[in-house]
């Protein structure tokens, strides 16, 4: 099996809904995203994905966040608290959508905490 990855980053600011704590009020973050995907074949250049596709998808999502508050931001939608575990979920969605080999995301607040999301099967 083989495994590849990519890391691209953001910005944005956020605040959590239905949550007590300093959380809850506007602050804003420089998220780093890694994403995952893996099979067990590889193309006629011996690779299994080209990097350049994994970033172009990663990038594409993380356009239509960078450098905006995301609780008004029309992807994530009205009244939805977009904690990193929501944003963790919404990139692996649109990265499957792109690249079905994708089965893994991890989204960083800061450098030494994160959130994954991952389908089981």
């Amino acid at each position: 099996m083989f495994e590849v990855q990519v890391e691209r980053t953001f910005s944005a600011a956020h605040h959590l809904l239905n949550y007590n704590g300093k959380c809850e009020r506007p602050h804003g973050h420089n998220w780093v995203v890694r994403a995952w995907a893996r099979g067990d074949r590889l193309d006629e250049a011996n690779m299994f994905i080209d990097y350049g596709i994994m970033k172009r998808e990663l990038d594409n999502i993380l356009a239509q966040l960078d450098h905006t508050d995301l609780n008004e931001n029309p992807l994530i939608g009205q009244g939805i608290s977009p904690s990193s575990e929501f944003l963790a979920r919404l990139i692996y969605q649109h990265m499957k959508a792109a690249i079905p080999e994708v089965y893994k995301v991890c989204i960083f607040e800061t450098p030494i905490q994160c959130a994954y999301y991952y389908e089981t099967e």
